[in-house]
Protein backbone atom coordinates (compact mmCIF):
# COMPACT_ATOMS: atom_id res chain seq x y z
CA UNK A 1 0.00 0.00 0.00
CA UNK A 2 1.07 3.92 -0.29
CA UNK A 3 1.58 4.92 2.84
CA UNK A 4 3.48 1.07 3.87
CA UNK A 5 5.78 2.28 1.05
CA UNK A 6 6.66 5.55 1.88
CA UNK A 7 7.26 4.48 5.35
CA UNK A 8 10.16 2.31 4.76
CA UNK A 9 12.41 5.83 3.64
CA UNK A 10 10.03 8.00 5.66
CA UNK A 11 11.97 9.09 8.62
CA UNK A 12 15.04 9.23 6.68
CA UNK A 13 13.42 12.64 5.14
CA UNK A 14 11.86 13.58 8.44
CA UNK A 15 12.78 17.55 8.94
CA UNK A 16 14.62 17.67 6.00
CA UNK A 17 12.46 17.26 3.11
CA UNK A 18 10.84 20.01 0.80
CA UNK A 19 9.44 17.31 -1.86
CA UNK A 20 6.20 18.13 -2.31
CA UNK A 21 3.98 15.53 -4.57
CA UNK A 22 2.06 16.27 -7.48
CA UNK A 23 -1.16 15.43 -8.48
CA UNK A 24 -4.36 17.40 -8.59
CA UNK A 25 -4.21 20.87 -7.00
CA UNK A 26 -6.58 22.75 -5.74
CA UNK A 27 -7.33 26.44 -7.62
CA UNK A 28 -5.74 28.41 -4.81
CA UNK A 29 -7.50 31.47 -6.35
CA UNK A 30 -10.44 29.68 -5.05
CA UNK A 31 -8.95 28.70 -1.67
CA UNK A 32 -11.43 29.38 0.93
CA UNK A 33 -10.95 31.09 4.26
CA UNK A 34 -14.69 31.44 4.74
CA UNK A 35 -15.03 30.14 8.26
CA UNK A 36 -19.30 30.01 7.85
CA UNK A 37 -19.00 27.88 5.02
CA UNK A 38 -16.49 25.52 6.61
CA UNK A 39 -18.74 24.94 9.46
CA UNK A 40 -21.53 24.42 7.01
CA UNK A 41 -19.67 21.61 5.86
CA UNK A 42 -18.34 20.50 9.49
CA UNK A 43 -22.25 20.56 10.59
CA UNK A 44 -22.83 17.49 7.83
CA UNK A 45 -19.65 15.62 7.76
CA UNK A 46 -19.69 12.04 9.47
CA UNK A 47 -15.93 10.82 10.02
CA UNK A 48 -13.70 13.48 10.03
CA UNK A 49 -10.08 13.17 10.46
CA UNK A 50 -7.93 15.57 11.95
CA UNK A 51 -4.15 15.65 11.76
CA UNK A 52 -2.04 17.42 14.08
CA UNK A 53 1.64 18.19 14.16
CA UNK A 54 4.10 20.12 16.30
CA UNK A 55 2.69 23.18 15.88
CA UNK A 56 -0.36 22.24 18.37
CA UNK A 57 1.93 21.14 20.80
CA UNK A 58 3.65 24.58 20.27
CA UNK A 59 1.27 26.64 21.65
CA UNK A 60 1.16 24.75 25.35
CA UNK A 61 4.98 25.22 25.69
CA UNK A 62 6.46 22.44 24.09
CA UNK A 63 9.58 22.94 21.81
CA UNK A 64 9.30 21.76 18.53
CA UNK A 65 13.14 21.40 18.13
CA UNK A 66 13.45 22.79 14.69
CA UNK A 67 15.26 26.16 14.76
CA UNK A 68 16.42 27.90 17.59
CA UNK A 69 15.30 25.23 19.60
CA UNK A 70 16.68 22.17 17.23
CA UNK A 71 19.89 21.47 19.30
CA UNK A 72 19.94 19.78 22.44
CA UNK A 73 23.30 20.76 24.73
CA UNK A 74 25.33 20.74 21.42
CA UNK A 75 23.85 17.78 19.17
CA UNK A 76 21.39 18.45 16.50
CA UNK A 77 18.48 17.25 18.04
CA UNK A 78 17.90 14.60 15.27
CA UNK A 79 21.57 12.81 15.56
CA UNK A 80 20.48 12.11 18.85
CA UNK A 81 17.12 10.63 18.20
CA UNK A 82 18.65 7.20 15.61
CA UNK A 83 19.07 3.82 16.43
CA UNK A 84 22.90 4.39 16.18
CA UNK A 85 22.81 7.22 18.77
CA UNK A 86 21.33 5.40 21.25
CA UNK A 87 23.70 1.89 20.78
CA UNK A 88 26.68 4.44 21.05
CA UNK A 89 25.78 6.82 23.74
CA UNK A 90 22.18 5.40 25.21
CA UNK A 91 22.73 7.20 28.54
CA UNK A 92 23.19 10.89 26.16
CA UNK A 93 20.00 9.77 24.52
CA UNK A 94 18.03 9.19 27.84
CA UNK A 95 19.17 12.43 29.01
CA UNK A 96 17.78 14.17 26.08
CA UNK A 97 14.37 12.41 25.73
CA UNK A 98 14.04 12.51 29.63
CA UNK A 99 14.37 16.05 29.47
CA UNK A 100 11.58 15.74 26.46
CA UNK A 101 9.67 13.66 28.44
CA UNK A 102 9.49 16.07 31.77
CA UNK A 103 8.71 19.35 29.70
CA UNK A 104 5.89 17.42 28.50
CA UNK A 105 4.55 15.74 31.80
CA UNK A 106 4.21 19.47 33.23
CA UNK A 107 2.48 21.24 30.29
CA UNK A 108 -1.18 21.46 29.93
CA UNK A 109 -3.44 21.26 27.06
CA UNK A 110 -4.31 24.28 25.28
CA UNK A 111 -7.20 25.49 23.52
CA UNK A 112 -6.83 23.50 20.69
CA UNK A 113 -6.41 20.24 21.94
CA UNK A 114 -9.60 20.69 24.18
CA UNK A 115 -11.55 21.87 21.03
CA UNK A 116 -10.60 18.66 19.21
CA UNK A 117 -11.14 16.31 22.26
CA UNK A 118 -14.61 18.58 22.98
CA UNK A 119 -15.71 18.02 19.58
CA UNK A 120 -15.15 14.58 19.09
CA UNK A 121 -17.38 13.58 22.66
CA UNK A 122 -19.82 15.70 21.31
CA UNK A 123 -20.18 14.63 17.85
CA UNK A 124 -20.08 10.35 19.31
CA UNK A 125 -23.25 11.60 20.99
CA UNK A 126 -24.75 12.38 17.31
CA UNK A 127 -23.57 8.92 15.95
CA UNK A 128 -20.55 10.83 14.42
CA UNK A 129 -16.85 10.21 14.26
CA UNK A 130 -14.00 12.40 15.19
CA UNK A 131 -10.29 10.23 14.75
CA UNK A 132 -6.77 12.22 16.03
CA UNK A 133 -3.73 10.95 13.77
CA UNK A 134 -1.01 13.36 15.40
CA UNK A 135 2.60 13.38 14.88
CA UNK A 136 3.02 14.67 18.29
CA UNK A 137 4.87 12.25 20.79
CA UNK A 138 3.54 14.51 23.96
CA UNK A 139 0.48 13.04 24.63
CA UNK A 140 -1.49 16.43 25.36
CA UNK A 141 -4.26 14.68 22.97
CA UNK A 142 -4.96 12.25 25.43
CA UNK A 143 -4.69 14.56 28.18
CA UNK A 144 -7.27 17.04 27.00
CA UNK A 145 -9.79 14.12 26.68
CA UNK A 146 -9.65 12.67 23.01
CA UNK A 147 -10.25 9.14 23.07
CA UNK A 148 -9.46 7.89 19.07
CA UNK A 149 -6.02 8.96 18.43
CA UNK A 150 -3.84 7.15 16.18
CA UNK A 151 -0.11 8.01 17.65
CA UNK A 152 2.25 8.24 14.05
CA UNK A 153 5.50 8.62 15.73
CA UNK A 154 4.45 6.82 19.13
CA UNK A 155 5.15 8.27 22.60
CA UNK A 156 7.35 9.80 24.83
CA UNK A 157 4.98 8.39 27.80
CA UNK A 158 5.50 4.74 26.48
CA UNK A 159 8.70 2.83 26.70
CA UNK A 160 9.51 -0.19 24.82
CA UNK A 161 12.70 -2.86 25.76
CA UNK A 162 15.16 -3.78 23.42
CA UNK A 163 15.42 -7.48 24.65
CA UNK A 164 11.79 -8.64 24.51
CA UNK A 165 10.30 -5.66 22.74
CA UNK A 166 7.66 -5.15 25.92
CA UNK A 167 5.75 -1.91 25.21
CA UNK A 168 3.98 -0.16 28.60
CA UNK A 169 2.62 3.61 29.37
CA UNK A 170 5.31 4.78 31.50
CA UNK A 171 4.78 8.51 32.97
CA UNK A 172 7.23 8.02 36.15
CA UNK A 173 9.16 11.47 36.76
CA UNK A 174 11.56 10.74 36.96
CA UNK A 175 11.66 7.53 34.99
CA UNK A 176 14.52 6.01 36.96
CA UNK A 177 16.36 7.65 39.91
CA UNK A 178 19.95 7.86 38.38
CA UNK A 179 17.89 10.47 35.70
CA UNK A 180 16.93 12.82 38.28
CA UNK A 181 17.82 16.12 38.02
CA UNK A 182 19.84 15.32 34.74
CA UNK A 183 19.37 16.34 30.79
CA UNK A 184 19.52 19.97 31.24
CA UNK A 185 19.81 21.36 28.19
CA UNK A 186 22.76 24.02 28.45
CA UNK A 187 25.36 23.74 25.67
CA UNK A 188 28.02 23.68 28.72
CA UNK A 189 26.60 21.02 30.70
CA UNK A 190 28.44 17.83 30.96
CA UNK A 191 26.66 14.07 29.81
CA UNK A 192 25.84 12.56 32.71
CA UNK A 193 27.71 9.16 31.18
CA UNK A 194 25.02 7.05 33.76
CA UNK A 195 25.87 3.21 33.21
CA UNK A 196 23.71 1.98 31.45
CA UNK A 197 22.72 -1.13 34.23
CA UNK A 198 21.08 2.26 35.94
CA UNK A 199 19.24 3.54 32.80
CA UNK A 200 15.54 2.39 32.46
CA UNK A 201 14.95 -1.35 32.84
CA UNK A 202 12.30 -3.89 31.80
CA UNK A 203 10.62 -5.00 34.80
CA UNK A 204 8.79 -8.29 32.88
CA UNK A 205 9.71 -11.25 35.01
CA UNK A 206 12.95 -12.98 33.78
CA UNK A 207 14.09 -9.60 31.13
CA UNK A 208 15.47 -6.58 33.00
CA UNK A 209 16.28 -5.42 29.23
CA UNK A 210 17.04 -2.03 28.54
CA UNK A 211 14.56 0.43 27.73
CA UNK A 212 14.18 2.95 25.31
CA UNK A 213 11.24 5.75 24.31
CA UNK A 214 8.84 4.10 22.20
CA UNK A 215 8.82 6.65 19.49
CA UNK A 216 10.38 6.39 16.16
CA UNK A 217 13.77 7.17 15.66
CA UNK A 218 14.99 9.01 12.54
CA UNK A 219 15.56 5.96 10.07
CA UNK A 220 13.37 3.92 11.20
CA UNK A 221 10.41 2.75 9.72
CA UNK A 222 7.03 3.57 10.92
CA UNK A 223 4.52 0.97 13.04
CA UNK A 224 2.44 -0.92 10.16
CA UNK A 225 -0.65 -1.77 12.64
CA UNK A 226 -0.73 2.26 12.74
CA UNK A 227 -0.16 2.85 9.32
CA UNK A 228 -3.10 0.56 8.24
CA UNK A 229 -5.60 2.08 10.51
CA UNK A 230 -4.01 5.54 9.25
CA UNK A 231 -4.94 4.17 5.60
CA UNK A 232 -8.61 3.25 6.81
CA UNK A 233 -9.51 6.13 8.32
CA UNK A 234 -7.87 7.92 5.20
CA UNK A 235 -10.41 6.13 3.32
CA UNK A 236 -13.55 6.75 4.77
CA UNK A 237 -13.55 10.18 6.01
CA UNK A 238 -15.61 12.91 4.45
CA UNK A 239 -13.78 16.07 5.71
CA UNK A 240 -10.24 16.36 7.09
CA UNK A 241 -8.31 19.07 8.92
CA UNK A 242 -4.71 19.24 8.77
CA UNK A 243 -3.77 21.37 11.89
CA UNK A 244 -0.42 22.82 13.25
CA UNK A 245 1.76 20.51 10.89
CA UNK A 246 4.54 22.07 8.50
CA UNK A 247 3.34 19.66 6.45
CA UNK A 248 7.40 18.57 4.80
CA UNK A 249 7.49 15.34 7.72
CA UNK A 250 6.93 12.41 5.39
CA UNK A 251 4.91 10.34 5.18
CA UNK A 252 2.39 12.41 7.24
CA UNK A 253 2.95 15.42 4.92
CA UNK A 254 0.72 13.07 2.26
CA UNK A 255 -1.97 12.35 4.43
CA UNK A 256 -3.78 15.88 3.79
CA UNK A 257 -3.14 15.90 0.12
CA UNK A 258 -4.04 11.79 -0.22
CA UNK A 259 -7.74 12.57 1.30
CA UNK A 260 -8.05 15.85 -0.87
CA UNK A 261 -7.20 13.48 -3.97
CA UNK A 262 -10.74 11.76 -3.82
CA UNK A 263 -11.95 15.05 -3.73
CA UNK A 264 -12.77 15.42 -0.15
CA UNK A 265 -12.64 19.00 1.62
CA UNK A 266 -9.35 19.13 3.70
CA UNK A 267 -8.95 22.58 5.94
CA UNK A 268 -5.14 23.68 7.00
CA UNK A 269 -5.12 25.28 10.36
CA UNK A 270 -1.83 26.73 10.24
CA UNK A 271 0.40 30.30 11.36
CA UNK A 272 1.42 30.05 7.82
CA UNK A 273 0.89 28.72 4.63
CA UNK A 274 2.92 25.40 4.30
CA UNK A 275 3.96 23.09 0.71
CA UNK A 276 0.54 21.37 0.64
CA UNK A 277 -1.67 24.63 1.26
CA UNK A 278 -2.31 24.48 -2.65
CA UNK A 279 -3.66 21.05 -1.86
CA UNK A 280 -6.71 22.19 0.34
CA UNK A 281 -9.87 23.54 0.00
CA UNK A 282 -9.34 25.95 3.17
CA UNK A 283 -6.71 27.50 4.71
CA UNK A 284 -7.17 29.46 8.39
CA UNK A 285 -3.66 31.40 9.15
CA UNK A 286 -3.53 32.28 13.17
CA UNK A 287 -2.92 30.28 16.17
CA UNK A 288 -4.62 27.33 16.39
CA UNK A 289 -5.74 27.70 19.68
CA UNK A 290 -7.82 31.17 18.75
CA UNK A 291 -9.04 29.13 15.01
CA UNK A 292 -9.94 26.09 15.92
CA UNK A 293 -12.22 26.38 19.19
CA UNK A 294 -14.10 28.75 16.07
CA UNK A 295 -14.18 25.94 14.02
CA UNK A 296 -14.99 22.99 15.86
CA UNK A 297 -18.06 25.04 18.44
CA UNK A 298 -21.44 23.30 18.38
CA UNK A 299 -23.12 24.26 15.04
CA UNK A 300 -26.96 26.02 14.87
CA UNK A 301 -28.12 22.50 13.55
CA UNK A 302 -26.92 20.07 16.00
CA UNK A 303 -29.03 18.65 18.48
CA UNK A 304 -27.54 18.75 21.71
Amino acid sequence: MLLHNRAVFALGLRMCSTHVRRGTLMDTTRLSSDMSEFREILSKARHIAIITGAGVSAESGVPTFRGENEKWRKWQSQDLATPEAFSRTPSRVWEFYHYRRELALNKKPNAAHLAIAECEARLRKQGRAVVVITQCVDDLHRKAGSKHVLKVHGSLMETRCVSCGHVTVNKRSPICAALKDKGAPGPDVADAQIPVDKLPRCDQSDCHGLLRPNVVFFGETLDSHVLTKVEKEMETCDLCLVVGTSSIVYPAAMFGPQIASRGVPVAEFNTNTTPKTEYFTHHFQGPCGTTLPLALAPHESEVI
